[in-house]
């Protein structure tokens, strides 16, 4: 069973990537930057393919690793994410051991600030918690993947017209296809401490999209579920916006996504 790491990377070189990363699988490289080129390596006995676009998005970037995947196990990443021994390893087994998994979602640790999610025990996936994970979590049976037609949104993400909320759509859509989704509190890496390229704080905006996002991921619930969001988060945004505040700015959003301005 091979695993593929499918990276989404900006103004990148191959031989840095694959080395920051600590790469030891086969993978796809998308590198969003000013040309168009082509490049192979093989590193640490793996095939390592890098696509250099002028394209930005990570969900396009995303989209085009899909589309030269071939590996089993289809395992998404960003040039932050560093791998830990084993990685590969790890996740194969884990589709070994639930052969009716479509997808598993892994942990990869981040700042306390940053984190969305912590996976510590082995359940399925449902589409009302689908929205805390990041597709760094997500690895998929490319077979799965291609049947079911779901790829990345152009309209959110990074380089995309609202922030965020790329990777909670697709897990949803690809669920709503019927496909089973897993958690395993399994960790293959960390992301690297940094300025993240989407996220300014919890502004105005931050809660506009989030409630776009809302919108598209649960339809009517969106308002009582925005409220939930709201209430269990405060804390995180209690020096930048109220609850009240921020409810106002997320029911604009979902009007805004219901009336798809």
């Amino acid at each position: 069973m091979k695993v593929q790491v499918l990276a989404s990377v900006m103004n990148e070189t191959m031989e840095h990537i694959v080395n920051h990363m600590r790469i030891d699988s086969d993978a796809v490289i998308i590198n969003q930057c000013d040309r168009m080129q082509e490049q192979q390596m093989e590193y640490k006995g793996h095939n390592v393919r890098f696509f250099s676009f002028p394209d930005k998005g990570v969900g396009r970037s995303r989209n085009e690793a899909i589309l030269r995947a071939d590996g089993d196990i289809c395992l998404f990443s960003d040039a932050d994410i560093i791998y830990e021994p084993g990685y590969a390893e790890k996740i194969a087994v884990e589709f070994q051991k639930n052969p009716k998994a479509d997808m598993i979602l892994f942990n990869v640790m981040v700042e306390k600030d940053r984190q969305t999610y912590h996976i510590t025990e082995r359940r399925r996936v449902r589409w009302y918690n689908c929205g805390r994970y990041g597709a760094v979590s997500f690895a998929v049976r490319r077979e799965s993947l291609l049947r079911s037609g779901v790829t990345f949104s152009l309209l959110f993400g990074g380089g995309a017209k609202y922030s965020a909320g790329e990777d909670s759509l697709f897990l949803k859509e690809f669920m709503d296809k019927g496909y089973k989704v897993y958690t395993v509190p399994v960790t293959i890496g960390r992301e690297e401490s940094g300025d993240s390229t989407w996220f300014a704080g919890y502004h105005e905006k931050f809660f506009t999209d989030r409630g776009v996002l809302y919108h598209y991921l649960y339809g009517k619930l969106a308002k009582g579920l925005s409220l939930r969001f709201l209430l269990a988060h405060r804390k995180l945004f209690s020096g930048q916006a109220g609850v009240a505040q921020a409810y106002r700015w997320m029911k604009r959003g979902i009007q805004e996504g219901a009336h798809g301005k």
